[in-house]
């Protein structure tokens, strides 16, 4: 039987943060950034046949729920009964391999863009809400198709947008904002055979591997995250119940200290359990709050017993409770939140799935379950002012590859890479640094003066400028002066039109800095050699 679907815990999580910045004790804030924001999405997946787009969510003012065209125009759902009726088709043509799709966005909306390959989802309506895909159901009408979603909300105070994993992990994707400055920040991108490692590694994972599922063509549609496998007989309903008998009894000798809240470090409360009843305590001797042991249920979704309210004493505890169960640190690390990626799912009884979720993002960074976002592990970025937005559907499998005369173009200064920011191979995109992933989006094949990338294009000097600051981007390959390039013995990349190098600007350190044209001055800014 279908129901309702509610939207996941990382997005409610999100739209909460969201929603609390829009107004204040001065009153609501100054809108900034468009109306209406324009997403593109870019299709390098490898993947040939249809992308279909579709825009759902909320009107944050009202709570009407809805969906959005490709011009940005919400329209709230009618028509739903008992039992649910089909939805209308709101699908939008997406991008073929290669190419690339923009949206709009309206402000005030918190939602989901959902991205299904060769064949339209169905969304049912019932007569309030909206039944979403459960694909972990097996009588779900969209099970065997291949597709994922990302998350956003877009208010005054700005955009947030995360790729999630919180339900399933499923096509590879990462999601970014560039904001009025021109700096756009990027998650959730993938290394190189990243999907092919989480995949790998759980079917060898003792116990785990019915979490991967596979269509009758071999095509693999997603792993689904160990709670909803559970749900499905595909994983065991039990598997964390002796680590966390483990970890809650541990507390029956020894303090657990939870500072709840990174910017307030004198806000703390005190757990000590007594049978399976973990009791805190605040700072004042008073009793705040009291906590079953959980089930492993509870744990992967971080509810029943550890559900967390939306209060500042309750909810914070839960929240810490149930990520430290996931990350594997209750009953060995005792002031919690604490740790850091060294130090999680090192349990011989962890959550694998989020393991090998994390270990495979170039960021380190996703959601891999619900509150990942505590320790700041979630694969979310957000801009106050932005401009734009992205979401790149990146290569399924490969990406390490080096065909014929690629190569990379690594810094001499700091080790990272010239990077084509999502695998965006976008006429004007920006070229950055990145750290070096080995992924196509960091490989040019040096050809006739050219360093060209996938899909036909070229390092482009725009405009042919040969003023300092000049951007440096993609263009279709064309041999003109403004896409020659010489790498001289020195390391410098000069270009010869101009006779100025490729530079990292301000010798900014980190990633994401923008690459420009500038005199060449022997800096070691403007050092480089192939990778």
């Amino acid at each position: 039987m279908r129901t309702t679907s509610r939207w996941a815990t990382a997005l409610l999580a999100l739209t909460a943060a969201a929603a609390a910045t829009v107004a204040g004790p001065a009153g609501p804030a100054q809108a900034i950034g468009p109306d209406l924001l324009p997403l593109t999405v870019t299709n390098s997946s490898g993947r040939s046949g249809s992308v279909h787009l579709y825009v759902l969510g909320t009107d944050i003012r009202n709570g009407r729920l809805g969906y959005v065209n490709q011009a940005g125009a919400f329209t709230p759902w009618s028509g739903g009964a008992t039992p649910p009726v089909p939805a209308p088709d709101v699908s939008i043509n997406g991008p073929a391999n290669g190419g690339a799709t923009t949206l709009r966005i309206p402000r005030f909306i918190s939602g989901r863009v959902y991205m299904s390959f060769g064949e339209k989802l169905k969304f049912f309506l019932p007569p309030t809400g909206l039944v979403q895909p459960a694909p972990w159901n097996p009588s779900d009408p969209n099970a065997n198709i291949l597709f994922d979603w990302s998350e956003f909300t877009y208010n005054d105070a700005g955009l947030w947008i995360n790729s999630s994993q919180v339900d399933m992990f499923a096509v590879p994707h990462s999601v970014s904002v560039t904001g009025a400055s021109g700096q756009t920040r990027t998650t959730g991108a993938l290394k190189a055979n990243g999907r092919d490692n989480v995949i790998n590694g759980l079917k060898g994972q003792a116990g785990w591997s019915g979490l991967v599922r596979t269509r009758s063509d071999g095509t693999v549609l997603r792993v689904l995250a160990p709670g909803k496998a559970a749900e499905a007989g595909l994983f065991s309903a039990t598997y964390l119940d002796p680590y966390i008998t483990q970890a809650w009894n541990a507390y029956t000798s020894k303090t657990l200290t939870v500072v709840p809240f990174g910017d307030q470090p004198s806000i703390k409360y005190f757990g000590r359990t007594s049978g399976s009843t973990m009791t805190f305590t605040n700072t004042a001797g008073q009793r705040v709050a009291t906590f079953q042991k959980p089930s492993t249920s509870n744990v992967w979704g971080c509810d029943g017993a550890l559900a967390a309210p939306n209060d500042q004493v309750v909810g914070p505890i839960a929240r810490t409770l149930c990520v430290a169960l996931h990350r594997s640190t209750l009953g060995t690390l005792d002031t919690q939140p604490s740790g850091g990626p060294a130090d999680f799912y090192k349990g011989s009884i962890t959550n694998h799935y989020s393991r090998l979720v994390h270990q495979n993002m170039v960021d380190g960074r996703a959601y891999g379950f619900a509150f990942d976002d505590v320790l700041a592990q979630e694969s979310l970025v957000h801009d106050g002012d932005p401009r734009s937005a992205g979401i790149a559907l990146t290569p399924f499998t490969g990406g390490g590859s080096n065909p014929g005369n690629k190569t990379s173009i690594v810094s001499d200064w700091h080790g990272k890479c010239v990077d084509v920011p999502n695998w965006n191979f976008a006429d004007g995109q920006r070229l950055i640094v990145w750290d070096c992933t080995g992924g196509t989006n960091q490989k040019f094949e040096w050809t006739g003066g050219q360093l060209k990338t996938d899909n036909n294009m070229c390092a482009d000097v725009a405009w042919g400028s040969s003023t300092n600051g000049a951007a440096v981007q993609l263009a279709t390959c064309s041999g003109n002066g403004a896409q020659q390039w010489v790498l001289s013995g020195a390391g410098d990349l000069v270009n010869p039109q101009s006779n100025k190098c490729l530079d990292i600007p301000a010798e900014t350190p980190g990633n994401d800095a923008v690459l420009q044209l500038w005199e060449c001055l022997g800096n070691p800014n403007q050092k480089w050699h192939k990778g």
